[in-house]
């Protein structure tokens, strides 16, 4: 999915968009005990709880495409019968009516759910009208492509409230308030099936992670049985030793900055793009060769390939690429440079050692303070 397909999702959890037919729940306490449950007809809540679920709802499909967002596909087994896939479709085409099926979804994920404290597991089921759209991307409200059928299942956190004190106003006087339980913003979720091309994809789902670098394999193995890709962090540490174990001795910081430029350039080709720039294993080496690494290096590039990243991974430009900033650093030292102006740094060996150079403008501030290159100084006149 992109992030247009995500945001028109998220559009329909409003009171006026809405069009959920069901919201179920399972409160389960950190001993993996199912405390309580609940089912009813999402439209037939009180306003204010409605208004509460969609934030939930929206959350679940926040943040970034490649990090905590991201598109996995079911591989053949998992779509085979018995498969994980079977499950979601027997509680897609329930609509969430079938108490059995629920209660075997519920403990599928405490069994396989990694968490420390109580959570609550949410799901909805929406039918999802699709409009139609004229070729310059204009809805047409009486035009309907299809209708997108989909649960969404978010687990969220359930905490004490922080200790303090309320004011009581009919006895006009403060009190301890009284601790109570609180649904906190969504830890993991995943939508299904997924929305690809504005239209339902049996094959993939949308999966959620507010830590972008705990994943959770083995609940989305056991429930999902999809293949996760490496971790936003992940991405960037496979990328960096990709670079230094590719250019072993030659790794200097002109090198870098080359390789850095060049995917800079590619960002900006494809800035209108609506899908995130993701490098597959022959896009990486064309980078590289474009960057001018030495052929004698790129002979081992697909060695280093296989063996850091996987044959078959692809890298989120996103992850391991700051198009915002070149960093430099040294223990003692961190310079951070406009990826639009890396031609003002080089390096020079100055008394038999290797130095980076900066080259100053006619605008320096140190420590906010404005100061002025030794070039610029004014001596008087001493004739």
């Amino acid at each position: 999915m992109v992030k247009q397909e995500i945001s028109e999702i998220k559009k329909l959890f409003t009171q006026n968009n809405c069009s959920i037919t069901r919201i179920c729940g399972c409160y389960v306490d950190g001993e993996k005990n199912k405390k309580a449950q609940f089912k009813q007809a999402f439209l037939a809540l009180p306003e204010e709880e409605m208004f509460k679920y969609f934030e939930i709802l929206r959350k679940t499909l926040s943040g970034s495409l490649g990090k905590n967002l991201h598109t996995l596909e079911f591989p053949l087994k998992a779509e085979e019968e018995g498969g994980t896939q079977e499950l979601l479709l027997r509680l897609l085409g329930s609509k969430l009516k079938d108490d059995e099926l629920l209660d075997q979804f519920y403990q599928n994920i405490i069994d396989s759910y990694e968490f420390v404290g109580n959570y609550l597991i949410l799901v909805i089921h929406d039918a999802y009208d699709v409009p139609g759209r004229t070729r310059d991307g204009l809805e047409m409200e009486d035009a309907s492509d299809e209708v997108y059928e989909y649960i969404l299942v978010s687990i969220c956190p359930v905490n004490l409230s922080k200790p303090g004190l309320s004011y009581d106003a009919e006895e006009n006087s403060f009190h301890n308030r009284i601790r109570d339980w609180v649904v906190g913003v969504p830890d993991t979720g995943f939508l299904f099936p997924a929305f690809n091309d504005r239209s339902t994809d049996l094959h993939s789902v949308l999966y959620y992670s507010k830590n972008a670098e705990e994943l959770k394999e083995a609940f989305v193995d056991l429930i999902l049985g999809c293949p996760l890709p490496l971790s936003a962090g992940g991405q960037k540490e496979t990328f960096q030793m990709l670079v230094e174990e590719t250019l072993g001795e030659t790794c200097s910081i002109e090198a870098v900055k080359n390789i850095h430029e060049k995917i800079i350039e590619m960002v900006e080709e494809h800035k209108e793009d609506p899908a995130p720039l993701v490098l597959d294993k022959n896009e990486v080496k064309t980078v590289f060769a474009g960057s001018g690494v030495a052929n004698e290096k790129m002979e081992v590039f697909d060695q280093c390939y296989d063996t850091t990243a996987g044959s078959d991974t692809q890298l989120y430009v996103s992850n391991v690429v700051n198009s915002r900033s070149f960093d430099v650093k040294t223990p003692e030292v961190v310079v951070k440079v406009d990826p639009e102006r890396t031609d003002l740094i080089s390096t020079r060996v100055i008394d038999g050692r290797e130095c980076l150079v900066i080259e100053l403008g006619a605008n320096v501030e140190v420590n906010g303070i404005t100061v002025r290159g030794s070039l610029d100084v004014t001596h008087p006149n001493t004739d």
